[in-house]
């Protein structure tokens, strides 16, 4: 399979994720895909997968996760998110309700504190 996104999508990616994180806030996946421009078809499908390599990216550098800032309409990541953390040893709950909240604001919470005030670095 191709990468989902290019390597200057990836880059854009990662800053736009980055200037989330200085202002402490998340984004949704649509808003996400704006930003990036990114065009049908399956542009959300594309998004999340790129978000997967990010995640596995910054868990094998021993990172916090900069793509939980990335959320559904629900306020929480998709189903996906938890099903990979799982995989990466690091959350063993659902995939949604008061536990996934959580874990996830506990993952936001790391984010933010780590990848704040490192845009363009």
């Amino acid at each position: 399979m191709t990468d989902p996104l290019s390597n200057e999508e990836m880059a854009a990616l990662e800053v736009t994720l980055s200037t989330c994180a200085d202002a402490a806030r998340t984004i949704r996946y649509a808003d996400l895909a704006n930003a990036l421009n990114l065009t049908p078809p399956h542009r959300i499908h594309r998004l999340t997968l790129a978000l997967e390599t990010l995640i596995r990216r910054n868990h094998a550098a021993s990172q916090p996760l900069l793509a939980a800032l990335a959320v559904g309409k629900s306020g929480l990541p998709g189903r996906g998110f938890f099903q990979l953390l799982a995989e990466l040893g690091r959350y063993s709950g659902p995939n949604s309700g008061p536990i996934a909240a959580t874990k996830h604001a506990a993952e936001c919470q790391e984010a933010v504190a780590y990848w704040s005030n490192r845009s363009g670095q």
